[in-house]
């Protein structure tokens, strides 16, 4: 079908065997870097670590098979962790996997109603405010394991959240942070100078910290909570694909979840394309994206799963590594799936706080701080939308942050179009065959866009009418919609009860459209329209010297 083309079956016209070992290391390379971010995102989204690995290796391999962007690696992203957590708090993990699978749904439809296109148009200010909210809340909620806090359960709303790590400070401790500072400090120096140590600065610093603090919890038998102190390990195989049950009450319940999920997951596996698409200078396909990622999603609460998108950093990691077709994903999911066959036992000595500094370093990285120092430079309307996206998605939610940012956005985009939007007076002095008629005839050209923002133009006009006819040039006229045509048959209206004639000129294609699928043609002579305004005006004289 047409509409269904993977990107994978346009991997292989030029394919040649230096790419494929190109492919094969860079899937080893990122599927090597995917393990302790998805036990990572897993635990902070209060789910078992192997619910990220799952998602990586199962929604990482569907993407690659039936996503629309070549070098994209999907599986468990930061963006979902506090989205997740706030699921499995108010609806249980159950009723998460059931939102999972309908976000499945909602995406694949996106998709294959060429949607893709219209999700990419959300403004840069709502991206920014959503993405720094977010890594603002990633932060919040691992202090709990970067300190090693006793708390049973962390709320997922900001104030209680807030609040609790407040009340249970005092419960430190002293090993744990040690650990953590250790690792995070170790992470920020790796980034700084892992250029200069050769071959070792290859090897991500997220797997040389999570082998050493593993080592060192081991060795020295440090009283810090791991993997298995809280989850037992992890399964050294796959799980056998399991039937969630679904009952319409439980399914009315994460309508709302499952939209969330499937927004934010079109957001950003799409603008994880756009960056990839800057680098390997290819063209990726939005609406077969959102199809693949719409399957992964569907299948993976099956398996256990948590939700999955396209990630950007291992993505980038994946392109710099080499990679740039479909197998560099499949090899990365192939890698992790031999990862826990063979080294699954040794992942209970991982100490959480490892993984919390991990998260703490990666959540820093995504938001784009930048943006906030540099506030003053933008004009106002996109500081107020940035900025209240960013609160609304630390205090409320995410849902209502990017509502809110699209209306202020939609409101913004209004007033500023109908800003530009004007009507002028086109001077009856420059057609000397009409001079001295200046009362009884006005010509107007109207510029912008006649929409409803803007339909105040014609009713300007109305008060000053000449008393025998009115000229509306619409040649500069960019858009009109069906309020603007309402408006202006409404204006015509108004003019003939005035005993007024009224001639449009000018009508472009996209005017010309809607001037006749409204039935303006049918409510007026052909004579009152006219190819341009210096017609129109003879006309409108010629009418006069007659009456």
């Amino acid at each position: 079908m047409a509409f269904f083309r993977p990107a994978i079956l346009d991997s292989f016209s030029e394919y040649s065997r230096q790419q494929f070992s190109q492919d094969i290391l860079a899937g080893i390379t990122v599927g090597v870097i995917a393990l302790p971010l998805a036990m990572a995102f897993a635990i902070a989204s209060g789910l078992n670590p192997e619910a990220g690995i799952f998602a990586a290796i199962i929604g990482g391999l569907i993407v690659a098979l039936f996503g629309g962007t070549k070098v994209q690696i999907a599986g468990p992203a930061g963006a979902f962790i506090v989205i997740v957590y706030a699921i499995v708090d108010r609806y249980g993990v159950a009723n998460l996997l059931l939102a999972t699978t309908i976000s499945g749904v909602f995406l694949f439809l996106m998709g294959l109603f060429r949607l893709g296109t219209l999700v990419r148009f959300i403004p840069i200010a709502v991206i920014v405010g959503f993405t720094n909210g977010i890594a603002v809340l990633i932060i919040l909620s691992q202090i709990k394991d970067f300190f090693g806090l006793q708390i049973p359960q962390l709320p997922s709303q900001f104030v209680s959240m807030v609040q609790t790590l407040i009340d249970l400070a005092s419960t430190w401790n002293p090993a744990t942070l040690a650990l953590s500072l250790s690792s995070l400090i170790f992470l920020i120096l790796w980034r700084l100078f892992n250029k200069r140590l050769g071959k070792l600065g290859m090897i991500p610093g997220t797997i040389w910290v999570l082998v050493l603090a593993t080592l060192v919890t081991t060795i020295f038998s440090l009283p810090v909570e791991t993997i298995g102190t809280r989850f037992g390990g992890i399964p050294s195989g796959l799980p056998s694909p399991q039937w969630q049950g679904i009952t319409w009450e439980s399914a009315q319940l994460v309508i709302a979840p499952a939209m969330t999920l499937a927004l934010l997951g079109a957001i950003e596996s799409l603008l994880c394309a756009r960056i990839a698409d800057g680098l390997t200078h290819e063209r990726h396909r939005p609406n077969q994206e959102l199809m693949g990622q719409g399957i992964a999603n569907f299948f993976m609460p099956f398996f256990g799963g948590m939700p999955v998108t396209g990630t950007i950093a291992r993505t980038v990691t994946n392109i710099e590594s080499g990679a740039r077709t479909p197998i560099s994903a499949i090899v990365h999911s192939v890698t992790l799936l031999l990862i826990i066959v063979l080294a699954a036992p040794l992942a209970k000595n991982i100490p959480l706080a490892c993984l919390a500094a991990i998260l703490i370093f990666i959540a820093w990285n995504m938001g784009d701080w930048k943006k906030f120092i540099d506030v003053q430079q933008f004009r106002l309307p996109y500081r107020i939308t940035m900025i209240s996206v960013f609160l609304l998605t630390v205090t409320v939610d995410l849902t209502v942050a990017v509502q809110v940012g699209l209306i202020l956005a939609f409101v913004t985009f209004v007033y500023r179009i109908s800003s530009l939007s004007r009507i002028e007076n086109a001077p009856i002095a420059d057609f000397p065959f009409l001079e001295g008629q200046e009362d009884k005839v006005a010509a107007y050209r109207i510029y912008g866009a006649l929409f409803f923002g803007a339909i105040q133009l014609l009713e300007k006009i109305e008060q000053r009418l000449p008393q025998c006819a009115v000229i509306l040039d619409f040649k500069n006229v960019i858009y009109m919609d069906a309020t603007g045509m309402d408006s202006l048959m409404e204006f015509i209206h108004h003019c003939q009860t005035q005993g007024v004639s009224v001639y449009i000129c000018g009508l472009n294609h996209q005017t010309h459209d809607i001037a006749l699928r409204s039935g303006l043609y049918d409510k007026m002579s052909s004579e009152y329209f006219c190819h341009d305004l210096a017609g129109g005006l003879q006309k409108a004289r010629n009418a006069f010297l007659m009456s």
